[in-house]
C-alpha cells in the first residue's frame, strides 16, 4: 500500500517535533553531570536521533538525517534552547514524560513504516521500530553512565513493541491514517498508565 502523501507529510514533521522533545528530554537528564554544551548537544543527538541512525545502518539504507540535516537542525535548536532555559529554571522531569510518550510512539510508527516499505517480515519490521524508538534512549543513559531506563524503567520497550506490533498487523489492511492513529493511541497510554501505577515486566 502506497501512503498518502498527507499522512507522510505530516508523520515527517511529528517525526521533526519528537526530535526535538527528546533533545529536550535528553538535556534535563544530563544536568546533573555538569557537561559542557558540546557535551549536551552530543547526548541531545544520541536521545533524539540515535534510534534511527541505528535502524538505517541495520537496514543498509541512507541514514535519515543525512540525507535531510533539518533533523540535525532541529534536534539541536531543541538542545540549545532547553539548555539556556535549564540554566535559569529548575525543569522537572515530570514535564516531558507525556511529550517523551509522544515522541516514542511516533518514532516507534516511523521506524516500523520504513522497514516495512522496504519490504521486510513483520517481525523484524516491528523490532526496528522497537530500536527506533529506545535505542537512542539507551545510547544516552550509556553516555551519561546510567543503568538504561529502557531495561527497567515503566514499560517503556514494551509500549513501543506493542505498538510496531499493531502497526504492523494493521499496514495494507486498514486507512493509512488510522494506523498511525490506532498505533500513537496504544503506545501512548500503555506508556503513560505504567508511569501513573508503576508497572513493570517481572524482574
Amino acid at each position: 500500500m502506497e501512503i498518502p502523501a498527507d499522512t507522510s507529510l505530516l508523520l515527517y514533521w511529528l517525526t521533526m517535533l519528537a526530535s526535538i522533545f527528546s533533545a529536550a528530554a535528553g538535556v534535563i537528564d544530563a544536568r546533573n553531570k555538569q557537561f559542557d554544551l558540546f557535551g549536551v548537544l552530543i547526548i541531545a543527538f544520541c536521545a533524539a536521533l540515535g534510534g534511527g541512525t541505528l535502524r538505517d545502518v541495520i537496514l543498509d539504507r541512507p541514514v535519515f538525517w543525512i540525507g535531510d540535516s533539518s533533523y540535525l537542525v532541529f534536534t539541536w535548536l531543541g538542545a540549545l534552547g532547553t539548555f539556556y532555559i535549564a540554566r535559569k529554571i529548575e525543569l522537572s522531569p515530570r514535564w516531558f514524560e507525556i511529550p517523551d510518550a509522544v515522541a516514542l510512539a511516533l518514532y516507534t510508527i516511523a521506524g516500523t513504516q520504513a522497514s516495512l516499505m522496504m519490504g521486510t517480515d513483520w517481525l523484524i519490521a516491528s523490532f526496528m521500530g522497537v530500536i527506533t524508538g529506545v535505542a537512542g534512549g539507551i545510547l544516552r543513559d550509556v553516555l551519561l553512565n546510567e543503568e538504561p531506563l529502557v531495561f527497567k524503567g515503566p514499560f517503556y520497550a514494551t509500549a513501543s513493541w506493542s505498538g510496531s506490533l499493531l502497526y504492523a498487523v494493521l499496514w495494507q489492511k486498514v486507512d493509512p491514517n488510522a494506523a498511525v492513529m490506532a498505533t500513537g493511541v496504544l503506545i501512548i497510554l500503555i506508556r503513560i498508565s505504567a508511569i501513573r501505577w508503576d508497572l513493570h515486566l517481572p524482574r
